[in-house]
Order: structure tokens, then sequence, then C-alpha cells
């Protein structure tokens, strides 16, 4: 079957059913690493007390480490976009996923803060490497009428990924303790082998590096320029949030009412955070129906707007079970626009420069954002972590400003 025919073959009424083989690998593949990638991030979010404790960090250093893993995700990210566009997707894919694995088992070794330091940062290399390469090869795989809900589909694997790891920590660390939890991280390795069998390069990418291939100085120009001023900096302002938010809600569950938390037990904890991502993974999916209907910018901005209101009215509850209910619509909104910046931003650059501009733009705005979660961790030490949360809407309100500037791609086929 050649590309037009996969493309025919996925127009039918039954988008998913209907879609080709190759089609659903690479669906499958980018699903997995970013799956992965979020299980990893949960797990590190889950056993960062106990780990805080045996290592004598404080609550600062903890979120400094999340900082510098994602100042490493944005220097691996911007790297293997650039990869990705020059030795394929599927390629980039495979390596990205082979270092988070590895690095991620490296940190139920450690002994001492630096060493689980040298462990995050060099995890994030593979982590923020995964995105752009998973993202441009489905936004090249599948058509223009369907690759919002693909890529939604991608994204949604991000709230299973979290669920995943909160159901593994709650599993395995009252029984082995927090370094047992890491190294089940090594298990996605193995997806590679997978993805080295089945999945092939999309027919766009061949044919395109057959003609030439751009350097990165070329979505600085013109405009493709001001295109990735705007992604870049929505991006920075939505991860700046997001991170902020995400990366304290376990700590917040958890602590003491004392420091601004819950003081929910290790599986209340765990089963709050997995009936937020039953939210989130909605969120995901119901963005990419939205957005094929609707138009990609509207829906982003109606995402980041709700986010805005509900995340402090979320960080102050004092009732548990309130607190149960409104935590899927803070995954819904707070994480579902994330599905929209995959399929903006693979319809906003050639293919020339798909993955490195989508490297550039999603992994520097990591750059920018690398310091919510210490940010965010220094705050509670004086006012808290409800307090220090509410500060995360102001990221989601400036995102949904800067999206105005967008131009609508809905409709958009790639070259």
């Amino acid at each position: 079957m050649d590309a037009a025919d996969s493309v025919r073959t996925a127009k039918g009424k039954h988008w998913l059913l209907s879609a080709s083989p190759l089609q659903r690998r690479a669906l499958l593949a980018a699903s997995l690493g970013w799956m992965l990638d979020s299980m990893d991030v949960m797990l590190y979010a889950l056993v960062l007390p106990q780990a805080q404790k045996d290592l004598h960090m404080s609550t600062a250093v903890g979120g400094l480490l999340m900082s510098l893993t994602l100042i490493s995700a944005a220097a691996g990210g911007i790297t293997f976009g650039w990869l990705a566009d020059r030795i394929g997707r599927a390629r980039a894919l495979m390596a990205s996923i082979l270092i988070y694995s590895i690095f991620t088992g490296a940190c139920g070794f450690v002994h001492t803060v630096v060493q689980l330091a040298v462990c995050r940062i060099l995890l994030g290399i593979g982590m923020g490497g995964e995105w752009a390469a998973g993202a441009a090869l489905v936004a090249e795989t599948w058509p223009d009428e369907h690759r919002g809900k693909a890529l939604a589909v991608v994204q949604s694997s991000w709230a299973i990924g979290y669920a995943l790891g909160a159901a593994i920590t709650a599993l395995v660390m009252p029984h082995f303790g927090w370094r047992a939890v890491f190294f089940v991280g090594v298990i996605p390795a193995l997806i590679t082998l997978w993805i080295r069998r089945r999945v092939k390069e999309p027919e766009i990418w061949r044919e395109k590096k057959t003609k030439s291939v751009a350097g990165l100085r070329v979505i600085f120009r013109g405009e493709l320029g001001r295109r990735t001023l705007i992604a870049t900096s929505m991006n920075a302002a939505t991860l700046f949030a997001w991170w902020g938010l995400f990366f304290w809600i376990p700590g917040f569950l958890s602590m003491p009412a004392s420091q601004g938390g819950r003081g929910l037990t290790v599986v209340q904890t765990s089963t709050w955070t997995i009936l937020m991502q039953v939210g989130t993974f909605l969120g995901y999916v119901s963005f990419g129906f939205f957005a094929d209907r609707f138009g990609r910018k509207r829906t982003y901005i109606s995402y980041l707007v709700m986010a805005a209101i509900v995340v402090p009215f979320y960080a102050h509850i004092q009732n548990d079970i309130l607190l149960l209910c409104v935590g899927p619509l803070v995954g819904f909104f707070g994480s579902g626009y994330f599905s929209g910046f995959g399929v903006i931003s693979s319809e906003l650059f050639p293919t020339a420069v798909r993955a490195t501009a989508m490297g550039f733009t999603y992994n520097f705005g990591r750059i920018l954002s690398a310091a919510a979660p210490f940010a965010v961790g220094r705050i509670s030490e004086h006012s808290g972590l409800g307090g220090a949360l509410s500060i995360t809407s102001f990221g989601f309100l400036l995102a949904a400003i800067l999206a105005c500037g967008l131009t609508e791609t809905r409709g958009k086929s790639l070259e």
C-alpha cells in the first residue's frame, strides 16, 4: 500500500479502525514513547518525598533537580529534532527512548544528591528528544482531516503513563523502597526493538531527504521566524504553568497541612492522581475532535482560559472529596491543550525543518519553563503549596493571549 492509499484508507468513517498498518504502527510507537516518558516524570514526583529524607535533600533542591532535568530535556529535544530531520523520525525516537530508559534505572543506584542530579540530567536528554521525533512521525503519516485526532491519541498516552507511574509507585515503593521504583523504568528500552523492526519512516520525509535538508537557522527567517517566536513563547508559558502545577500536585496531596498540603497517604495520593489522569486523558482525546471540527486556535485558547480559572479553585479546596471531584477537571483543561501544540506546530512548518522546528519550539520553551518546579517549591516554603500552585494560572492566561497571534491551520495538507 503506497502513501496515497494509506491516506484514502484513513479517510473512512471509523478513522482509527480503518487506518493503514503503517499509520497504526507510527501512532503506537509515538504513543508508547510519550507514555513511558510521562511514567518517568511521575515516578520521580512520587518518590521525591522519600528520596528527600534518604538523601537529605530540601524541597527547593528537589524542585531544582526537576528544573535541571527540563533544561537537559530542552537541549536533547532541540538536538533530536535536528537529528530526526537527518536520520529519520523512527531512528531518533528509538535513540531517545533508549537513553531515558537506561538513566531512569540508574537513578535507583544513587547515594548522593549530585549522583541523582547527573542521572536526571542525562535522562532528560532522551526525554526531551522523544516528543519531536514521535510527533513528526505521526503528523507526516496521517492525513490533515485526522491529524488532530491522531496527535491527540499520542498526547493522551501521557495521562496513561502518568497513571501507570502512580500505580507502579503504589505497588512497589511500600514493599521495596523508592529505589526499586526506578528499576522498573528500564523496561521501556525493550520498546526500541519493536520500533526497529516494525516502524517505517514517513514517505514524505524520505522524498524530502533526497532533495534537500535545511539547517536550524531557516526557522528564524521571515514568516517562519514569526511562527517560531509565537510558538516558542506560547509553549514556554504553558510549560511553566504545567510543570509548576503537575510536578508538585503529588506533593500537594501528600504533604502535611502545616506545609500547605492535604496530608493524604501514599495510596490515597496515587488514587487521587490516577483519577485526575482520567480527566487528563479525556481532555487530550477530546481536544483532537474539537480541533478537527472547530479549528486548532479556538480550541487551544478555550482550554487555556478554562485552566486559568479552575486551578486556583483546586489549590484552595480543603475538603478531600471535593478535591477528588475537581481533580479530573484540572487534568482535563490543565493538560488537554497539549494535544493542540503538536498538530499546530507540525502544520506551521515545512517538512525539511518540521522536526527541527517542533523540537526547538517545544524544548526551548522547556528551558524558559525550567524554573517552574524550583520557583513553586521555593514559594511554597513561605506561602504553602496551595498558594504557590495558584500562580501557575498566570502562565495559562499568558499562553492564551499569545495564542491569539497564531495562524489557523485546520485543513492544511502537508507538502
